[in-house]
């Protein structure tokens, strides 16, 4: 395996958070005086609950993962902001249905019904979910990976297998980034930023920090290209792909009691025991004083977890 497991499962997460936090800072520098945050339900909380559910049940229960949304949060998941992050909250659904694409489906179709099965949402897990996969099993191939990504997403009535397909056609005549902003930019629609996402990634799909800042080089600046583009990239680079400097960056910033942030850093921890569960090396429900936290809740002692195996070789499910 080129990169490790672990590696691959916490730079996915690690990209989506670098590339929403390149965008907004360009952003807020275009856009001049920050206002004022409001404290509203971010994908990472979201993200949260759904890592601690797969942890605790080695399974995908959508019941479980509501009761555990409204009782750490006591807010709705439709409160979500933005569109796009109902697929950046699915990743560690992704993740750990990676290795079989026929259980990847079932369980991001069911993750989508927290969307009230919006459409666009839902193709746009698919194919966010589906990228990463390839990723993870090191069968992505930049020249086939749209056409089985459409394939993946299946009948639809949205626009973004057209969109998709458009992104393989400007791939193939070997198209700059002003042209596909130009044909993508002119509205900022979920899946316009899903099809500049992929441009990005494949475009430069070797350089994790050129295809983030190339998502952010677009009219509008929307967090989301950034977002997406730095979990596409991070899956198929590993943390190893990511600049020092920007995790360096990242570390820096949690000490400025940044609540986005904090929540972001207790994903990044979830994602070593996400591998360890998905691998089936360690059971959490035999060992019940390791997913303790002071404060009570069920959450796993994560910073000496670092248990991987091959897959079908050692696994519970």
């Amino acid at each position: 395996m080129r990169y490790s497991l672990v590696s691959r499962f916490k730079s996915t997460i690690f990209g989506a958070i670098l590339g929403e936090k390149v965008a907004s800072s360009c952003r807020k520098q275009l856009q001049g005086a920050e206002t004022l945050q409001i404290r509203s339900l971010h994908w990472s909380d979201m993200a949260i609950s759904y890592a601690e559910s797969l942890i605790s049940l080695g399974r995908f229960d959508t019941e479980d993962w509501r009761r555990r949304q409204q009782q750490d949060q006591q807010q709705e998941f439709t409160n979500l902001e933005n569109s796009y992050w109902a697929i950046l909250a699915t990743l560690p659904v992704a993740l750990f249905f990676h290795e079989n694409t026929t259980k990847l489906r079932h369980n991001l179709l069911l993750a989508t019904e927290n969307w009230q099965n919006d459409p666009v949402v839902r193709d746009g897990i698919l194919a966010v979910g589906y990228a990463i996969a390839q990723s993870l099993t090191q069968k992505l191939a930049p020249k086939t990976l749209i056409s089985q990504t459409i394939s993946f997403i299946g009948e639809t009535q949205t626009s973004l297998p057209q969109q998709l397909l458009k992104v393989n056609y400007l791939l193939e005549h070997g198209a700059g980034l002003e042209r596909v902003q130009a044909e993508f930019s002119k509205e900022e629609k979920l899946s316009n930023v899903i099809a500049l996402a992929f441009y990005c990634f494949v475009s430069t799909i070797e350089d994790f920090r050129l295809s983030v800042l190339r998502a952010i080089q677009n009219s509008y600046r929307s967090p989301a290209i950034g977002a997406i583009t730095g979990a596409l990239s991070g899956a198929y680079n590993s943390t190893v792909g990511i600049p020092v400097t920007w995790q360096v960056m990242l570390v820096q910033e949690k000490s400025t009691q940044d609540w986005k942030l904090a929540s972001c850093s207790r994903m990044l921890e979830l994602t070593d025991a996400l591998v360890a569960v998905w691998s089936g090396v360690y059971n959490f429900a035999v060992h019940p004083d390791e997913v303790r936290k002071e404060s009570g809740v069920m959450t796993p002692h994560l910073m000496s977890i670092q248990a991987i195996a091959a897959p079908r070789i050692i696994q519970s499910r």
